[in-house]
């Protein structure tokens, strides 16, 4: 049986002028009753913004503390996530702050795609979306890669 927390789809949503996003009713009625109001929410290059619920968080957090310390892709990885990253909370109205240094470097203003990536979400401006998916193409290698998992 399928976990109700699991997070697909995408859904259109908007920045206001304090830079809040509005989780999309679907996507924070699946956060909000598997996992709380509590979220982490970061980046790993700043082009978009992931957001975790906090238990899923904690989980990658316990996974990195089996690493070595010294491990460059754990600490490349850390420094980006703690850059970008602060911890949130959902308001009443299912909003959550992206706070200034995320939100100019992924440029969180205007319309955004919420989408759903199985355990956490990604937010992405629309346009610079748009564009990453026409220059990243799906191709053949990646449904190769893809087949030999059973995908």
């Amino acid at each position: 049986m399928e976990p109700i927390a699991v997070l697909r789809g995408n859904a259109p949503a908007k920045i206001d002028d304090k830079g809040r996003l509005k989780i999309p009713n679907g996507f924070r009625a699946r956060i909000q009753d598997a996992h709380g109001r509590e979220l982490f929410v970061t980046s790993l290059n700043g082009e978009s913004v992931r957001i975790y619920p906090m238990p899923i968080w904690n989980e990658v957090e316990q996974r990195l503390a089996a690493m070595p310390s010294t491990h460059p892709a754990r600490l490349r990885f850390l420094d980006r996530v703690n850059y970008y990253g602060q911890t949130a909370e959902l308001d009443a109205q299912g909003r959550v702050v992206i706070h200034p240094r995320l939100r100019e470097a992924a440029s969180m203003t205007g319309d955004v795609d919420v989408l759903g990536q199985y355990n956490y979400l990604e937010i992405w401006n629309h346009e610079r979306f748009v564009s990453k998916m026409q220059r990243d193409p799906f191709t053949d290698d990646d449904a190769r890669a893809l087949s030999e998992h059973g995908i």
